[in-house]
Order: C-alpha cells, then sequence, then structure tokens
C-alpha cells in the first residue's frame, strides 16, 4: 500500500559535512528535505537516476568519500554490506539515518537518458509492485531540477532552462503528473520525474515545502500523497 511520496533533491552539497561554508546558506533546504522524508513509513522505496536498472538492497552500506568527505551512510540499521553506491542512494541512506534510523530502505535506479515510455512503464510496475503489498510503502523520489539556472551553474547557464524549472516546480506543488511526461533534457532528474508519473499521475494531496536554485541548480521538497 502507497502511503506517500516525498521529493527531495539528489544534492551531496545538502549534508553539511560537504558543503563547507555554505552548510548554513542550504538550511532551509535541508530542512525541507529531511520534513518531507519524515512523512514516510517504515519501509521506503527510493527512486533516482542512475546505472540503468540498478537496484540496492536495505543490507547495503556506503560512503560520501568519493565527494570529498568520508561520510558513512546506511540503508536499514543493520546493513553492513559495503558497497559502492549511486548518489541517489548515497542521498537516501544519508536522510533515513537522519529522520526514521529504525526505517529500510531499497533502491532502484533509472537511467539518465531512459525513453519517456520506459520510466512511465517503471513507474507503473513499480506502483503494481507497492500496491500488492501488505504493509505500508512509502517512496522517496531523488531528483534535481535544471542544473543551468545561473551563471556558474555545473552544466553552464542557460536562460531558457528558467522557464523550465518554473514549470517543473509548478507541476510538482499541484501535483500535476502529466506535467512530468517529456521534461526536456535541461532537466537533470528527468527519467526519475517522469517515473513518478507513472506511479501516480494523480495525487489526492500535494505539499510544497521549499523550491529553489542554490548555485544555478533546481531544489524542490514536497510530498504527494494518493
Amino acid at each position: 500500500m502507497l502511503t506517500a511520496v516525498a521529493i527531495i533533491p539528489s544534492a551531496p552539497v545538502l549534508v553539511p559535512q560537504l558543503a563547507g561554508t555554505a552548510a548554513d546558506e542550504l538550511g532551509l533546504a535541508r530542512e525541507a528535505v529531511l520534513v518531507a522524508a519524515a512523512a514516510l513509513p517504515a519501509r521506503w522505496i527510493a527512486v533516482g537516476v542512475g546505472p540503468r536498472g540498478a537496484a540496492v538492497g536495505p543490507s547495503a552500506a556506503g560512503t560520501f568519500a568519493g565527494y570529498g568527505v568520508d561520510v558513512p551512510v546506511r540503508l536499514s540499521l543493520s546493513a553492513s554490506e559495503q558497497v559502492e553506491l549511486p548518489l541517489c542512494a548515497l542521498i537516501t541512506g544519508w536522510v533515513r539515518g537522519l529522520v526514521a534510523p529504525d526505517a529500510s530502505a531499497a533502491v532502484r535506479c533509472v537511467a539518465a537518458d531512459a525513453a519517456d515510455a520506459e520510466a512511465l512503464d517503471l513507474g507503473a510496475r513499480l506502483r503494481a509492485e507497492i500496491d500488492a503489498a501488505a504493509d505500508p510503502v512509502g517512496v522517496l523520489l531523488v531528483a534535481d531540477g535544471a542544473n543551468t539556472l545561473s551563471a556558474g551553474a555545473p552544466g553552464g547557464h542557460d536562460p531558457g532552462s528558467v522557464p523550465v524549472q518554473e514549470r517543473l516546480d509548478e507541476a510538482l506543488a499541484g501535483g500535476n503528473g502529466a506535467a512530468l511526461r517529456a521534461l526536456p533534457a535541461a532537466v537533470v532528474g528527468r527519467a526519475a520525474f517522469a517515473v513518478l508519473a507513472g506511479l501516480l499521475e494523480a495525487p489526492g494531496a500535494a505539499d510544497e515545502f521549499y523550491r529553489g536554485a542554490p548555485y544555478g541548480v533546481g531544489y524542490f521538497a514536497g510530498v504527494w500523497r494518493p
């Protein structure tokens, strides 16, 4: 049974140890991410961009060392299998440890270049799997918007991506799953957002906790409920 979908950015800079002097600047975004994730029950399935078909179970543990600081994370309280985790799994483990240490998380990856139909199908199949589960399940959608929103942005500056990000933010805030189909390539988490459209196209309620573009990357935090 699907109880909620928490939508958060896939941003290592949200981790204070990795943010350095920017840690305070990102405080509001970080707080919103934790509030969103706290809406999930004890069993999580996270979805984010990563190697095509990659899946990580709750027994996995890893570290942000590849991003500059050895911040360990686990996908469950008993996780002990040290593996190289994709970024979406690292973010999942970090958030889980802060808001729900007793929760367990599995991670499903969708390729960044996945066709819209492929991503929508992944979402539909995930929903069927969750609906067949007897226990409550929450989904953590880990995805960034455009990364070209200002000078110095990681993807360079593309003024045309600003209205794209505005439309994405409005779709996420308003629970408009149909608007998440066929997003442009400027959206880094395009494929993951398409999975969300296949999973829950028309939520019964949508809450927005944060939207912004620190360092030229679009971040959104909120919760969709069936």
